[in-house]
């Protein structure tokens, strides 16, 4: 059994892919899927699902919980180890131009049970990753609603019941995130219809968050004050609170900020031609998006004291704040752009991410480890509708009742073992199949993935000292269910074992 559980499917060199054409190889079954989408579209998904929470959600909390105005190094050491892992995606994506992003390349390389407890992980990346975002699309929201419009909204009806307060669950006042529940019910409607579709409306929505973007920036850097970066590196306060413990704390908070240029992957069996324009879309998006993030970085802890910014909306807090600090200030308009931006902005990340988690079950599903339902492909939108409705739901409960900061963290943890996963499994193809034709190579092979791997674990552990339960907790029902169902429903399992790859 021990050598039946790291049993792995073959590779073989990937076709070239024209417009339309379906590819057909290492992945059963992905003809279904229908092949419409450009370089410029995966950047630009990738940018949607990028720019959002990292800016509008949690940088805040980052910098006055952790980091100070050394969130800019957070960034910095989130990034590079974002940098490592998307040079290895990029290779991978341009040599196997299919649906299950890190889950497939894991079955290719390190075997079937690697590959279930990857695919398990991106369930708390991508479904959980919705969810988290929902909730911050809530905060602005109401924050617009209350404040720019004059509608009021009940507090309980825009707060999730329990909280997350010294090591355990708390109940709060609230009674349900009803806003984060309705957007993730109409972004999972969007993403049932099709992918174009989905596409599409992802481009108009990431142009208007960039032009908020770009507006804060050039407007927000007039009133910086140069004090609130004083010190850069706050004294060290506790575990995790300041000093350059408190910087790698925050680098793993912020790592959310970088998820979903991965998300473009699972895209690749939609894309006009993966090999070329794949790498394209993931590298093309993680370098815009760093630069956007240390530019607002800068000017976010430039505008306000740090310890201010722990709020759900703390760009738009920094900006009330400068007006209070400064009558004369005329940045209400701003303010309300900020708002309507986000709005916009964490719209895209939902639907990117809602996107992807069903792609991830489609391809689990074609190898027999989940069942066949989420293989379904709706035959007039050519979606996984099934998936797409299973996920929705499941986004729509953890969106309503669940804390945001447990979500965000439980997504970083997901996404740094996948990342390192890939990283590994780059560096193993390497040596094991120097035959494959790879359309892109990842340079210094040999440096880049073990760096990769060792700065995604580094960070891995920063989160799980104080999640390690609900961690290994989450495991430990993947687990199950995969040897109750996956494993004996594994395809590999109903054919001769294929050789090592």
């Amino acid at each position: 059994m021990s050598k039946s559980l790291f049993r792995v499917k073959p590779v073989e060199p990937a076709p070239h892919v024209d417009a339309g054409e379906p590819v057909e190889g290492s992945l059963e079954g992905e003809a279904t899927l229908k092949r419409t989408l450009t370089a410029r579209h995966l950047i630009l998904l990738g940018i949607g699902a990028v720019i959002g929470a990292g800016i509008f959600v949690l940088t805040g909390q980052a910098a006055a919980n952790h980091a100070g105005p050394a969130i800019m190094l957070s960034f910095v050491l989130a990034g590079l180890a974002c940098a490592f892992a998307g040079l290895c995606y990029a290779e991978f994506s341009a040599m196997m131009p299919v649906s299950g992003s890190a889950y497939s390349y894991s079955y290719a390389t390190l075997g079937e049970f690697t590959a279930w407890f990857i695919g398990w992980c991106l369930v708390l990346e991508y479904l959980f990753a919705s969810s988290t975002v929902a909730v911050g699309w809530s905060g602005y929201l109401v924050s617009f609603l209350t404040g720019t419009v004059g509608i009021p909204f009940p507090a309980q009806l825009a707060t999730a019941p329990i909280t997350w307060t010294d090591g355990e669950f708390v109940r709060t006042a609230g009674v349900i995130n009803l806003p984060a529940v309705l957007i993730v019910a109409a972004v999972s409607g969007l993403c049932y219809v099709g992918i174009t579709q989905s596409a599409f409306v992802n481009a108009i929505v990431v142009a208007i968050k960039v032009a908020v973007i770009a507006a804060f920036l050039g407007f927000g850097v007039m009133y910086v004050d140069p004090a609130n970066w004083t010190p850069f590196i706050p004294a060290n306060e506790g575990p995790g609170q300041f000093g350059m413990e408190g910087v790698f704390r925050a680098a793993t908070i912020v790592f959310f900020a970088y998820i979903g240029f991965d998300a473009v992957s699972t895209a690749a069996g939609e894309a006009k031609n993966p090999q070329r324009d794949m790498p394209i879309g993931i590298l093309g998006s993680l370098v815009v998006c760093t630069l956007i993030y240390i530019a607002v970085c800068a000017v976010l802890v430039g505008m306000a004291p740090f310890r201010e910014l722990d709020t759900a909306k703390p760009v738009a807090t920094a900006l009330e704040l400068a007006m209070r600090a400064d009558p004369t200030a005329n940045l209400g308009w701003l303010k309300t752009a900020v708002e309507i931006g986000a709005i916009a902005g964490l719209s895209s990340v939902i639907l990117v991410m809602l996107m992807a988690q069903p792609r991830i079950f489609y391809s689990m599903s074609r190898d027999g480890l989940l069942p066949a339902m989420f293989g379904r492909v709706h035959r007039k939108f050519h979606t996984p509708y099934v998936g797409t409705i299973v996920v929705g739901v499941a986004a729509c409960l953890l969106a309503g009742f669940m804390p945001l900061s447990v979500l965000g963290e439980l997504v970083s943890m997901g996404t740094l073992i996948a990342f390192a996963t890939v990283c590994l499994g780059v560096l193993v193809l390497r040596y094991t199949r120097p035959d494959l034709q790879r359309p892109f190579r990842v340079p210094l092979f040999w440096l880049v993935c073990p760096l990769g791997v060792l700065s995604c674990l580094f960070l891995f552990l920063q989160s799980f000292r104080e999640h390690w339960l609900i961690f290994v907790l989450w495991t430990l029902v993947g687990q199950v269910i995969y040897f109750a169902y996956g494993y004996r429903n594994s395809k590999l399992n109903r054919t001769p074992a294929s050789p090592a790859a």
